[in-house]
């Protein structure tokens, strides 16, 4: 794994632990109002990312199928959706502000449960970082390392409100600062591991590229559609969440083209 490699996948990680360390700055409880900018932002960089870094790449590397282009793709955004479904099934986690559990029946802490949510779709994000660098070594591919760290870098932007919106709440249930802040930032090391697997199984999997670009995206789309939204768009201030989810869109569009 070369250096430009592990810087990315250490960069969406620093968004995480800055974020978190927002517990030690704001009150214990984080202002309803900013929280519903935070999720509308973070979906929106989601989205943009799964759009202009990942599939659009996943249907150019596929171009020598012609008028076909799109079937690697839309194999790998079904199977990536699929793949969220049933993790969403079978792993216990608990959503912001919920209080009904999701997935199988458990008797961990509401804290721990928490912690998974935000777990869960933090594995797709590091494996999407992961995979485009493992694409800028394939011959011939549209991606580059700019790319590659333009959307390292909207990942981490989006990981910073992320990183605030799960350690904060954690203050609230009474967790002290330093825990929260621990607990926060452990939540987003599956991001570069995920990457890391990716990366050192890329000669294995450099023909199947396209599958697995846009298998991150049917990942990522998932969060945002199951989770990120709706937690965005529940009482008061939706309208605020939409200017923050089309400003995070922007950015990230804005980051893909400039750089990429």
């Amino acid at each position: 794994m070369d250096k430009s490699a592990i810087i990315g996948l250490v960069i969406p990680f620093i968004g995480t632990t800055l974020g978190s360390a927002m517990v030690y700055f704001m009150k214990d409880q984080l202002n309803k109002l900013l929280e519903k900018i935070l999720l509308g932002f973070a979906g929106g960089v989601m989205m943009a990312a799964s759009v202009w870094s990942l599939l659009i790449p996943a249907m150019e590397l596929s171009k020598d199928w012609g008028k076909l282009a799109f079937v690697p793709s839309v194999i790998g955004f079904s199977l990536g959706i699929l793949m969220l479904l049933v993790v969403d099934q079978l792993v216990p986690h608990l959503h912001l502000e919920a209080t009904t559990p999701e997935g199988r029946p458990s008797h961990l802490k509401k804290t721990t449960m928490m912690i998974l949510a935000v777990t869960i779709h933090n594995f797709p994000e590091g494996m999407a970082v992961g995979v485009v660098f493992a694409a800028t070594a394939a011959a011939h591919s549209v991606m580059s390392v700019s790319a590659a760290f333009a959307l390292a870098l909207g990942i981490a932007i989006q990981n910073f409100p992320e990183g605030a919106i799960i350690s904060m709440p954690l203050r609230a249930e009474g967790v002290s600062k330093n825990k929260a802040f621990v607990m926060g930032t452990l939540s987003g090391i599956v991001e570069p591991i995920g990457g890391a697997l990716v990366i050192l199984l890329a000669h294995i999997m450099l023909p199947w590229i396209p599958y697995f670009l846009s298998f991150a995206a049917g990942a990522m789309v998932y969060v945002v559609v199951e989770e990120l939204i709706p937690e965005a768009s529940v009482g008061e201030h939706s309208n605020i969440a939409t200017i923050g989810f089309a400003v995070g869109f922007a950015l990230m569009m804005i980051l893909d083209v400039a750089l990429g």
